[in-house]
């Protein structure tokens, strides 16, 4: 008997159905970020071949990075699709200041979508793992009017759907409408995504801890041990007194420094995801918009956990588009442990961010 081969396209179709009043235009939102991703994989493929897509523009982002080709590629091309899509009312992107309106027939659109085009993309040239994320939010304006900053600054607790596109060895597409984690790999000899990691779950084991420990010097105290706990360095402190537990063998340390690589990873094998704030920087790096919500979404879903170190990501009120939050998400027992920690040792300091 033939394989049943469930696309991405389909998928989204049946879980639409699951909802009475469901109008199609969800549906016909997600199929356009689908195009979208497999047009960024077939450039991300010719990279190192076409020297238009490799390299800088020369031009500097509003988080002051300096934009890649492929960034900007990555971002004219998801603008310019959704914003004919006719379903979304406005679009913020993390390498735009402000919003990014439609033509005016489109004030009718229902969502709005956020976007970080091409995460990791400081990894394009040495051919690493990059990806994109997004995520979608219901307006809260008035339809017929234009979008407005208030449809966005909504918490992550809102979100109606999210998930992020993984451009490594395989092109992979992940994403949660609410109803569980599902992931598609593109099929490249029939242009479409294929079901292939139903109902993600995280594994009960938390193996691995993923975090740039260069900068350990800069660190809380709080996060420092913590990290130290997940080495099972021999200290009496390092073992966990808040959940009674010791570790019979250290951690798995995998760091690859594009985001949505090291969650998919964790998001499969079961661990724990750090990029906190340090004493000099203590709201991170991460923007809780772009990165943070749209990823603890989905980590909720598969049944793990995500935090600012003192509260749920999905629950930080946002207060500006480009807001950065420090972000630890994974398995929810060590996401759990590590706020015990924080809560022991850095809430006096006052150096969480919040």
């Amino acid at each position: 008997m033939a394989q049943e081969f469930i696309t991405i396209n389909r998928h989204i179709s049946i879980e639409g159905r699951r909802y009475p009043q469901a109008t199609g235009e969800f549906t016909s939102l997600m199929s356009e970020i689908v195009l979208t991703a497999k047009i960024i994989h077939r450039e991300v493929n010719k990279a190192g071949l076409v020297d238009e897509i490799t390299g800088f523009t020369g031009d500097v982002n509003v988080q002051g990075e300096e934009v890649r080709k492929l960034d900007q590629y990555a971002d004219d091309l998801f603008m310019h699709i959704l914003k004919y899509s006719g379903h979304v009312c406005a679009m913020a992107s993390e390498e735009a200041e402000d919003l990014v309106r439609g033509p005016t027939y489109v004030n009718s659109g229902k969502y709005v979508v956020l976007l970080d085009p091409l995460d990791g993309s400081s990894n394009i040239d040495a051919n690493v793992s990059i990806g994109s994320i997004f995520a979608i939010y219901r307006r809260v304006t008035p339809p017929g009017e234009p979008g407005a900053l208030e449809d966005f600054l909504q918490p992550g607790r809102n979100l109606i759907a999210a998930g992020y596109i993984l451009y490594g060895s395989s092109t992979v597409m992940v994403y949660t409408s609410g109803r569980g984690v599902h992931g598609f790999t593109l099929d490249p000899s029939i242009g479409n995504f294929i079901l292939s990691h139903s109902n993600i779950r995280l594994p009960e084991k938390c193996g691995i801890y993923s975090v740039n420990e260069s900068y350990t010097r800069d660190w809380t105290e709080g996060v420092r041990r913590y990290v130290e706990r997940c080495k099972c360095l021999e200290r009496d402190d390092c073992a966990s007194s808040f959940d009674g537990k010791t570790l019979e063998k250290p951690m798995s340390s995998r760091y690859i420094g594009s985001m949505v690589a090291d969650f998919h990873r964790n998001l499969l094998y079961g661990g724990i995801f750090l990029y906190p704030g340090t004493k000099k920087k203590p709201n991170g790096k991460l923007r809780l918009m772009y990165e943070a919500n749209p990823m603890a979404f989905v980590i909720e879903q598969a049944g793990g956990a995500a935090s600012n170190g003192v509260m749920d990501i999905l629950d930080v009120q946002p207060e500006e588009l480009h807001q950065r939050i420090p972000l630890f998400m994974g398995n929810r027992d060590e996401v759990e442990l590590l706020e015990n920690y924080i809560k022991q040792y850095d809430l006096k300091e006052e150096l969480v961010g919040v």
